[in-house]
């Protein structure tokens, strides 16, 4: 979840501003990746960095994933758990703290589509991709509960945003399904901790593995931001469309870590901790990052018509999709992810089509 500069303000209504609606984790710390360069010195720069981009992000993904992993055997708790809590905090805490910075800076307006953008991409694109990588048998009564918090954080929020607005005290009803969320993964957590015949390890492991996985969600954090920024100038440098870089790299680029985190779980047969992350993700995006939004604000946050039209039912299909035949048959199926697969490319050629006016959405 991430905010556009004002120049780019044309995405704002359109559906790219559903996506990626400014800045980015590096002016939030106040740098900046190709300074005053132009021309070949520029492109130059942007190929090293994308280079740069993507050994971080590989070489994180495998440091962040190992780590969970071995957090999960370790303790005991569950890696859907771990997937859901620790890993979702990690990948989601660069939308927290901009999100946060935007709202106070009275620049959250593009909060609601952003959000439903993003659980709608998490859901169709790296679900759909993981699931038809690598289905199989989930915990049902740990993901019953968790993806009916997530489908019902989804609906709750396009009641309370029929109106074309979202108001501040919403916050607390979603707040609400957040507190059940974490409660849900403590006592859980807990239970996997007593019950579990964990293997054995080393103290002074600890350390290390906390390290890596500091390191690791470091890596996939700054590194998607170097793959995004720097894909955006070199397609720029080379005549590409702005249209068409919308559609590909930045709307990509808000869900890069929960992607390389799930390319690097299906590599490496971890399913429950890459279905717990986007799960998981999702639930802090609409459940706590939303409403902290609307709060920090101190006003209703607008919604556009094609939010309730359009991206709303789309997200809720797609939640529906992942999270409704799994409950009821206690695994996923291959289908489920070609389906949000399906869904997904439906979804981007509406707004394509949206966006270079062929169809009107809102």
């Amino acid at each position: 979840m991430e905010f556009l500069p004002r120049s780019d303000a044309k995405y704002g209504r359109s559906a790219l501003g559903f996506f990626y609606y400014g800045g980015s984790i590096m002016e939030f710390f106040g740098f900046t990746l190709f300074g005053d360069l132009t021309g070949a010195p520029l492109l130059a720069v942007a190929a090293v960095i994308f280079i740069v981009g993507l050994f971080l992000t590989i070489k994180g993904g495998d440091w962040f994933v190992d780590s969970a992993s071995w957090f999960a055997e370790a303790t005991g708790i569950p890696k859907f758990v771990v997937g859901a809590t620790i890993v979702s905090f990690a990948t989601t805490l660069p939308e927290l703290l901009v999100s946060v910075r935007a709202a106070m800076n009275g620049s959250a307006q593009l909060a609601i589509g952003n959000a439903v953008g993003s659980v709608t991409a998490n859901t169709t694109l790296i679900m759909g991709v993981s699931l038809v990588a690598m289905a199989g048998v989930i915990n049902r009564k740990s993901f019953a509960l968790k993806g009916g918090l997530l489908l019902g954080a989804v609906v709750a929020l396009t009641l309370l945003s029929s109106k074309l607005s979202l108001p501040t005290w919403s916050a607390y009803i979603l707040w609400a399904i957040f507190l059940i969320f974490m409660v849900s993964n403590l006592i859980e957590g807990k239970k996997g901790a007593v019950s579990e015949k964990t293997e054995s390890y080393e103290k002074k492991d600890i350390p290390a593995k906390i390290l890596f996985f500091v390191l690791g969600t470091a890596f996939i954090v700054f590194g998607a931001e170097f793959l995004v920024s720097s894909g955006k100038t070199i397609a720029s440098g080379i005549g590409i469309s702005e249209t068409i870089i919308g559609f590909t790299v930045i709307a990509l680029g808000t869900s890069l870590p929960e992607f390389v985190t799930t390319l690097t779980a299906i590599r490496k047969k971890e399913n429950s901790l890459s279905v717990g992350n986007i799960i998981g993700a999702n639930i802090i995006d609409t459940t706590l990052i939303l409403p902290l939004c609307a709060v920090i604000g101190g006003k209703s946050l607008p919604v556009d018509k094609v939010n309730i039209i359009f991206d709303f039912p789309i997200c809720i299909a797609a939640c529906a999709i992942a999270i409704i035949p799994t409950i009821i048959q206690g695994k996923f199926k291959k289908w489920q992810g070609y389906a949000l697969l399906g869904t997904y490319a439906f979804y981007m050629v509406f707004l394509v089509l949206n966006e270079v006016g062929v169809v009107a959405l809102g």
